[in-house]
C-alpha cells in the first residue's frame, strides 16, 4: 500500500511538473489545457501529434517527461511483482508452518474427484488433513476452500515428509493412475508403518498388488457404485446400506434400512416379538424415528410403527431371505 501511495504520489509531481515545464517553454501560446493535455500524450505514449509546434528545448522536455514516467511505471511494476512473489513464499511458509504443527491427521494424495468428496466430508467432521496436488487448477480450488495443503508431487517421499507422513493417522491415496498409487503406497508404507491407508484403483486387477504394497483398504469407485446402483435396482424398498468387513474373508456383515411402511406384518408388533432373530438371524441395530431421531441398539419393547425405519444387520444371505419373504 506504501508503494502505491508513493507511485501515485509520484506521477501526481510527474503530471504537475511537466505541465508547467510545457507552459513555460511554450510561452504565451501553450495555455494550461494545452500543457496538461501534452503531458498526458507523452506519460501514455498514445502517439498523437504536438499540440503546437516545439521548440527543441520542448522536445527534450517530452523525452525527459517520457523516460520518467516509463521509468517511474516500470519500477512500480516490479515492485508490485515482487510483493506478488513475496506474498505466495509467505503464503507457502505459513502453509508449511500450520502443517508442521498437525498431529494423527490425514493426507489426501491428489485431489480429484474423490479426493474432492474425501477432503468436504473431513472438512465437516472437523478432522484435520491435508491434500497434495501440483495441478495449478486442483491447488486453486483448495485455496478457495481453506483446506490445508501442499504444492507438490506426492509420489516423492521429501512431499510425504512435508505432509508429516511420520505423525499421520491414515493417508488416502486417489491419484490418476493405479502405478502412481501403487508407488505412493509402497512408500507411505515404509515411511509409517502404523497408518491406516486407503487407496484407489481404477483396474480390478491391481487390488492385490496395492495390498501387498501396504494397503489397508483399496477401493474401486466403479464397482462401488456399480454394486450399489444394482441393489437399488434390484431392492428398491431398501432405503440405504452398509458393508462390514469381517477378518473372516467368506463373511460379510451387511446393516440395510427398511421402511416400516413398506412392511404391514411388523407394524404395531414389539421388536422382541417380530421374529427377525429366530427366523432370519437378523439383529435390529437402529431405528430412525418419525421425528428423524436415531435410536441405536432400541429396547425390544419397543413397539415398531408407521413412519419408522429400521437398521437391520445380518449376511447377505440372511438379508436376502429376509426381503423375499416380507416383499415377494
Amino acid at each position: 500500500m506504501r508503494k502505491r501511495t508513493k507511485f501515485i504520489l509520484y506521477l501526481i509531481g510527474l503530471v504537475i511538473v511537466s505541465t508547467l515545464g510545457y507552459s513555460m517553454l511554450g510561452g504565451e501560446e501553450w495555455t494550461l489545457v494545452d500543457s496538461l493535455y501534452m503531458t498526458v500524450i507523452a506519460l501514455t505514449t498514445v502517439g498523437f501529434g504536438e499540440v503546437h509546434t516545439l521548440s527543441a528545448s520542448g522536445r527534450i522536455w517530452t523525452i525527459m517527461v517520457i523516460v520518467f514516467g516509463v521509468t517511474g511505471l516500470s519500477v512500480f511494476l516490479s515492485s508490485l511483482g515482487t510483493d506478488f512473489i513475496e506474498f505466495k513464499r509467505y503464503r507457502k511458509r505459513s502453509m508449511k508452518n500450520k502443517i508442521s504443527k498437525l498431529q494423527h491427521h490425514y493426507i489426501i494424495c491428489g485431489y480429484g474427484r474423490t479426493g474432492k468428496y474425501v477432503s468436504h466430508e473431513l472438512f465437516k467432521k472437523g478432522v484435520p488433513f491435508v491434500v497434495i496436488d501440483n495441478k495449478p487448477e486442483k491447488l486453486e480450488e483448495i485455496r478457495e476452500h481453506g483446506f490445508l495443503h501442499l504444492e507438490g508431487n506426492a509420489m516423492l517421499d521429501e512431499t510425504l515428509y512435508e505432509a508429516g507422513i511420520d505423525r499421520a493417522k491414515g493417508l488416502v491415496i486417489t491419484l490418476d493412475s493405479d502405478q502412481d498409487n501403487l508407488y505412493v503406497t509402497m512408500s507411505a508404507r515404509t515411511l509409517n508403518k502404523d497408518a491406516y491407508i486407503i487407496s484407489r484403483c481404477i483396474q480390478p486387477d491391481t487390488k492385490k498388488m496395492l495390498q501387498r504394497a501396504g494397503a489397508d483398504k483399496v477401493v474401486n469407485p466403479y464397482i462401488a457404485s456399480g454394486q450399489k446402483i444394482a441393489e437399488l435396482l434390484l431392492s428398491p424398498q431398501v432405503e440405504d446400506s452398509a458393508t462390514i468387513s469381517t477378518p473372516n474373508a467368506n463373511i460379510d456383515l451387511l446393516i440395510e434400512q427398511f421402511k416400516i411402511d413398506d412392511m404391514a406384518s411388523l407394524d404395531g408388533i414389539m421388536i422382541k416379538d417380530s421374529r427377525l432373530r429366530e427366523d432370519f438371524r437378523l439383529m435390529v441395530v437402529g431405528l430412525l424415528g418419525k421425528d428423524g431421531d436415531i435410536t441405536l441398539n432400541p429396547d425390544p419393547h419397543t413397539v415398531l410403527e408407521s413412519g419408522q425405519t429400521i437398521m437391520l444387520i445380518g449376511s447377505e444371505e440372511d438379508l436376502a431371505r429376509f426381503k423375499q419373504a416380507i416383499f415377494e
